[in-house]
């Protein structure tokens, strides 16, 4: 993480792709050590053979939050650094470097370099990966598009219990179209079109009254199952999580893939996290009850029906360490610097504290 570019300017600029360049800085080897001079955390307090390290991982939605904060944690940058870090903007009163004030916020103990407390690496899969490796224990914390109810449907209220969600920004997933569609003249979809594309009643671009271009098939790109991508698009404009969507032409793993394939293609359209939208793949502006909503105007609408929360999921309880970092990305620090500059919604004041309370209480 050097060089002249700013982060909030670069990811203001480059928007998901930020983060992904930015996860190459995530990693290091920090020496955690707590107040009690025990190594690491298992939100006991008590003696642990855990590597010194927190692992989050799951949405490739979420990732653009979660790794962003990761790799400015683990490269721990000084007070006076106000690209990066400057407390004193956000009216904190410290003068430790980042990863040292808010792990020190749970009594993890400084290593007396740059080295962070403990490092954070961040994977990238998607929420019902994510969440399956929370609760075996793979990662720390599960990065999830969709609730948990929704992703694992199956799993007993008993189960459920056992995740605890802590709700770090919000997404206006948009629906965009391939580049040589939009400048046909689709800019703006119905719901009804939407659905019908996608359950198979509208298959061609001809039939879509704006279209003023060649008789094309219609390419419908889906997010794979088991995404909380695809899971909010089935609950929210399909009407439930399980909805059937024979209209699906490809299905694709990750944002980016869909990203791709999009940019790539002249017939396309597809739904995905607001936070990769660019010029190479447009988002129309989308008819729903009466309101028009735009891209760029208001699509964080609280009516606006793709708007979903982004989790950040522990497992069984949540950990000083889990809360140490989790405390960061919710504070307002990490709202204005993770969560804004990725192009999502921050949380509202009330919320913010609703998700700040809702973690341990620190120690200092």
């Amino acid at each position: 993480m050097t060089g002249k570019s700013t982060r909030r300017k670069f990811l203001t600029a480059a928007g998901a792709s930020g983060a992904l360049a930015l996860a190459g800085c995530v990693g290091g080897t920090g020496g955690a050590t707590n107040a009690s001079g025990n190594q690491n955390d298992s939100g006991s307090g008590s003696q642990s053979s855990e590597p010194t390290q927190l692992k989050a991982g799951g949405s490739s939605t979420v990732y653009p939050i979660t790794s962003t904060a990761g790799s400015v944690w683990s490269s721990n940058p000084a007070a006076s650094d106000e690209e990066y870090w400057g407390p004193s903007q956000y009216g904190i009163d410290t003068e430790k470097r980042l990863a040292d004030y808010w792990a020190g916020l749970y009594g993890f103990e400084a290593t007396g370099s740059a080295a962070p407390p403990f490092d954070v690496s961040v994977g990238l899969s998607h929420s019902g990966t994510g969440l399956e490796k929370l609760k075996n224990r793979l990662v720390d914390i599960g990065d999830s598009s969709a609730p948990v109810s929704a992703e694992l449907p199956d799993a007993s209220e008993e189960e459920l219990n056992k995740y605890t969600d802590h709700v770090v920004g919000v997404d206006a997933q948009p629906i965009v179209v391939s580049s040589e569609v939009y400048e046909a003249g689709v800019k703006q979809l119905t719901a009804e079109q939407v659905r019908n594309i996608y359950t198979g009643e509208i298959t061609n671009w001809s039939e879509i009254d704006a279209y003023d271009g060649p008789d094309k098939k219609i390419q419908a790109i889906g997010r794979a199952e088991g995404s909380g991508t695809d899971t909010a698009f089935r609950a929210n404009m399909l009407g439930g999580p399980n909805a059937k969507m024979p209209g699906v032409d490809v299905r694709k793993g990750q944002n980016q893939q869909v990203k791709t394939v999009v940019s790539k293609s002249d017939n396309a359209i597809a739904y995905m996290a607001l936070a990769f939208v660019d010029s190479e793949v447009p988002a129309v502006s989308l008819s729903f009850d009466g309101t028009v909503y735009k891209p760029g105007e208001n699509l964080a609408d609280e009516n606006y029906p793709l708007s979903r929360d982004l989790h950040c999921y522990t497992y069984e309880g949540t950990s000083k360490k889990e809360a140490s970092f989790l405390r960061m990305i919710i504070s307002d620090f990490g709202q204005q610097n993770y969560v804004e500059t990725q192009g999502y919604a921050t949380l509202t004041d009330e919320r913010r504290k609703k998700q700040l309370d809702n973690l341990p209480d620190t120690e200092n």
